[in-house]
């Protein structure tokens, strides 16, 4: 199943050249590196990144993480992905931009 990190361009910049990173600063401070589904992500987007310009949306096979990532409820109960190691450029799939439009942020083609 593919899952999505939401990362602003440093983020994105900082994993392409280090290979890993623990995330983003609400990772860092939570313990775990926060992901949503496909479902979920619009959410995630208007509810933490709604005035941060364009963004990048990473797409990682969930099912390629094993013990690491783990399903725990979150906003309503909803069950969200998180991963309790570093995230790896070698997980991402594919990392695509998620531009801020006036409307909101625009899913790339085929996220829905």
């Amino acid at each position: 199943m593919l899952i999505f990190k939401i990362f602003r361009p440093s983020e994105w910049q900082s994993l392409h050249v280090q290979g890993d990173t623990d995330g983003a600063p609400i990772d860092i401070a939570d313990g775990y590196i926060h992901f949503s589904t496909a479902f979920q992500v619009v959410e995630t987007a208007e509810k933490h990144f709604k005035d941060a310009g364009d963004l990048l949306l990473l797409a990682l096979d969930g099912d390629t993480l094993g013990d690491d990532l783990r399903w725990e409820p979150s906003r309503g109960g909803q069950l969200f992905p998180h991963l309790y190691r570093k995230l790896r450029l070698a997980d991402v799939l594919w990392a695509r931009a998620y531009p801020q439009t006036p409307d909101g942020h625009l899913l790339p083609e085929g996220v829905k």
